[in-house]
Formats: C-alpha cells, sequence, structure tokens
C-alpha cells in the first residue's frame, strides 16, 4: 500500500467529460467519483449522480428544497465550497483543500480573517495515534468551521497570525439531492436497495456501495425478474428520513431490503440483519454467504449504523438489512486519508456484486410446491433422474435435494427454507425443483 497521501490525493471536484467512455468496471467508477467533494447536500451530490446516469440512463435525480419537513427533521440549507486554505505570513498555504478535501470541516461555515496560532487551534482535527492521516470530520446540524491535518503537521505550525479562508455557502433557499433508479418486475411488490453518495475522497465508505449498486442494477436489468427493484443513492441519515417522508405508499411495497456499504475492503463480509431478525432478506443472505463458503459473520439488528435503522425503524419495520465487510468504525482507514483507492480491491468489489445478485437471485426464484406423488417415494430412476446425465445431476448432493423437495414440498416450506433444512447450497435445490416440475412430480403453488 502506497502513503495515504500518495499522488491519488483528491482535488476538489472533477468534471464530467461529455461523451467520454465509461470505465467498465466498478474501480473504474470509483476512480471518477474519487476526487469530488460530496456532502449531505450541494454540488458535489449532483455531480456524482450526473455521472452515475451515465451508467444509468433511467436514473431519477429529486430535488427537495432546504427548509422542507421530513418525519422529525428538516432539509438543511445547501452547502457548497469552492476554496479553503490557512496561509501563514509568508502567504503560503500550510493547509490547502486543493491539495485533499478532507482538510476542511465538512459543512464548515464561511470564514475570512486572521487568526492567532492559539485561536487556530480551537478549529483543527487531527489523529495524535494516526499522526501522518487526516481525519474526516463533519459539522452538519451545528454551525461551525474547521480544518483537518495530520497530527504531526498540526503541531508543526509555528506560533504567528494566519490567514485562514472558507470559500463556502449555505443556502437556505437550495436542496437535497437523490438519486432513484426503479426496475419493473412482474410484480409490484420491491427489493430495496439502498446506498450512501454523501461523504468526499473516502473510497470504501461511501464509494464502494455507489460503485456495487450501480452495477449490480445493470445487472438486473438484463435478467427476468419477479420482483420490481428500486435503488436510492441518498446521502446519509438525512438523506433516508426525506425518502422515507416522501414515500410512505412505496413502503408498503417493499418486502425485502439491504443496505451496500463498505464492500471494497480487505476484510470478510459481515452481513447486519434486519429489525425482523428473521425475515426472508435475513435469511437469503445467511444462505448465499453460507453457499459461498467465505468467511463472514453476521450479526443481530442494532439501531446504531447506517440507513437500515431508519428503515427499520419502528413505525416502517421494514425488512433491510446492511451488508458490508468490516463494519463502520471497525478497520483502522475508517474516515480519514487512507480509506484511499489504494485501500479498495477491485476483486472483493466483483466479489460483492456476484453476493448480492445471487441474493436477489434466491429472493427471486424463492417459491413453495406441491408434491403431486406425495404416497411413498416416487420412482425417480425411471424419470432419468438419477442419472449422469450431465448439469449436475449424478452424485449424493443431487439425490439429497430430490429427497428434500419431495418431502418438504407441502405447499408451506419454500426453497430457501428446503435450502435451510437440508444444509444443501440454494442453487442445487433450485435446480432440483426445476427438474422435478418437468417431470410432473412437483407443481408451483401460486
Amino acid at each position: 500500500m502506497t502513503s495515504p497521501l500518495s499522488k491519488k490525493a483528491p482535488q476538489a471536484s472533477s468534471a464530467v467529460v461529455e461523451g467520454a467512455e465509461q470505465p467498465s468496471t466498478p474501480f473504474g467508477l470509483m476512480e471518477r467519483l474519487f476526487p469530488i467533494c460530496r456532502s449531505i447536500t450541494g454540488n458535489g451530490v449532483r455531480e456524482t449522480l450526473a455521472i452515475l446516469r451515465e451508467y444509468l440512463p433511467e436514473l431519477v435525480i429529486h430535488e427537495v428544497p432546504s427548509g422542507t419537513p421530513a418525519l422529525d427533521w428538516t432539509v438543511p440549507a445547501e452547502w457548497n465550497i469552492r476554496d479553503a486554505w490557512v496561509k501563514n505570513e509568508q502567504g503560503e498555504r500550510v493547509i490547502d483543500f486543493r491539495q485533499h478535501n478532507l482538510h476542511v470541516l465538512n459543512y464548515s461555515t464561511p470564514v475570512q480573517g486572521w487568526f492567532t496560532r492559539a485561536e487556530l487551534e480551537e478549529h483543527l482535527f487531527s489523529l495524535p495515534d494516526q499522526p501522518d492521516l487526516i481525519p474526516y470530520r463533519t459539522s452538519y446540524y451545528q454551525p461551525n468551521w474547521g480544518f483537518c491535518l495530520a497530527h504531526h503537521d498540526r503541531l508543526a505550525l509555528p506560533e504567528g497570525r494566519y490567514e485562514v479562508c472558507i470559500d463556502s455557502t449555505l443556502d437556505t433557499a437550495g436542496a437535497l439531492t437523490y438519486g432513484e433508479l426503479f426496475l419493473l418486475g412482474s410484480s409490484e411488490e420491491e427489493v430495496l436497495i439502498s446506498c450512501h453518495c454523501c461523504h468526499p475522497s473516502l473510497a470504501n465508505d461511501n464509494l464502494s456501495g455507489m460503485a456495487v449498486a450501480t452495477f449490480l442494477a445493470r445487472h438486473l436489468a438484463e435478467q427476468p425478474r419477479q420482483y420490481s427493484y428500486r435503488f436510492v443513492f441518498i446521502p446519509g441519515t438525512i438523506g433516508s428520513i426525506t425518502w422515507l417522508s416522501r414515500n410512505t405508499e412505496t413502503v408498503q411495497h417493499i418486502q425485502h431490503g439491504l443496505v451496500a456499504t463498505l464492500l471494497g475492503g480487505p476484510s470478510n463480509f459481515t452481513y447486519k440483519k434486519s429489525r425482523r431478525g428473521a425475515a426472508d432478506v435475513d435469511r437469503a443472505v445467511a444462505v448465499v454467504l453460507r453457499d459461498s463458503r467465505l468467511p463472514h459473520e453476521i450479526r443481530p439488528f442494532s439501531p446504531y449504523g447506517y440507513d437500515e435503522r431508519q428503515y427499520c425503524s419502528p413505525g416502517f419495520n421494514l425488512p433491510v438489512g446492511c451488508l458490508s465487510r468490516t463494519p463502520f468504525g471497525e478497520f483502522a482507514e475508517y474516515h480519514t486519508s487512507a480509506d484511499n483507492l489504494d485501500f479498495v480491491r477491485p476483486e472483493h468489489l466483483s466479489q460483492a456484486i456476484d453476493l448480492f445478485s445471487q441474493v436477489c437471485d434466491v429472493l427471486d426464484t424463492n417459491r413453495r410446491y406441491r408434491n403431486l406423488s406425495p404416497y411413498g417415494e416416487p420412482q425417480l430412476g425411471r424419470r432419468g433422474l438419477y442419472k449422469g446425465v450431465g448439469g449436475g445431476t449424478e452424485g449424493a448432493d443431487w439425490q439429497m435435494a430430490l429427497l428434500w423437495l419431495l418431502n418438504l414440498s407441502d405447499e408451506e416450506h419454500s426453497l430457501l427454507a428446503i435450502a435451510e433444512q437440508s444444509g444443501l447450497p440454494y442453487a442445487l435445490i433450485a435446480r432440483a425443483a426445476a427438474a422435478l416440475v418437468a417431470c410432473d412430480l412437483l407443481a408451483r403453488v401460486e
């Protein structure tokens, strides 16, 4: 790993190049998004969503005016920043927003003036235990201003006077911006995929979630679907609260949901269950992780974390869990300049997309069946189901899948339930069910 303050340190913004060829990988998308200074509102979010719309042309971008009530909250004033610096008496920038956008306390109020070293100290943030890293700090709802810097750079600032400028605006006539993509299925019942779009140049948090959600949506758009899929790209907390306040009818259709975040780092998968604890999405993720044989951890619901806590608030109680690698706050690079593009592994992004798509496949294909020959075991050999004719139709697992299906297809047990009870891979159970239907031994229960 290179230094967190390597040549990949971001500038304040990046432009959307009209007609430019889209990078064909999730990591390539992240490389485009990484330099942008995002927050819970502002042009950084708009620029990010404009790039995502190049990949997802049907993405709808919503603007919710500042001051709009949102449940118990209010949409805040829109924050934008053009430049910021701290200069010494020689006119040299000793802290420079152009060098790294984490240098400014996110949502800083505008400031212009001269300050003594002691006065400036009250507005500086650093990490004594990680002295080479720039921390990410915010002050969304309490007006403040400040600068973040490596701790050794903070200690090296000599006594004297410093010119401070934060060229920012807080516009009460602004808006909160979020993106939404709806993929219509054969049913009006929905699967919700939610991710954050509010952090500045942090790669694992939030860019990995956006990249995985974008490429998952592109994959699902090309597949036949029972469920409809709704993807939301929203700022943290206030975004989900605003979306929920505007979609009280939509939420009635949500049958399953996942928050996608922190999916590019080197750690193992972690799943945090929904508030319901045993919703189909909780069970589907558990079975897919089990079948993957990847190291993983499944945790119970807790009312602290990402936007699953809003979707799972008691009034809504939606079946929404959170699928990540190492959870927030549990890796050393979290909310620091070390969460850069070097920290994210492209193969882990691809692995996450595959895992999400498998979960969606389980949710979309999970059915109940009725055994059409329930008295005794039907003769499977004369129907060709025990023959090694390819496609996995040989071996003990295939035979056991057939027997489990015949025994538990009582209109009550779903394919997911049979995969859970048998311990066999869901994909094998689903394939065996299709074979039994083809032989008129099972019938789908509508």
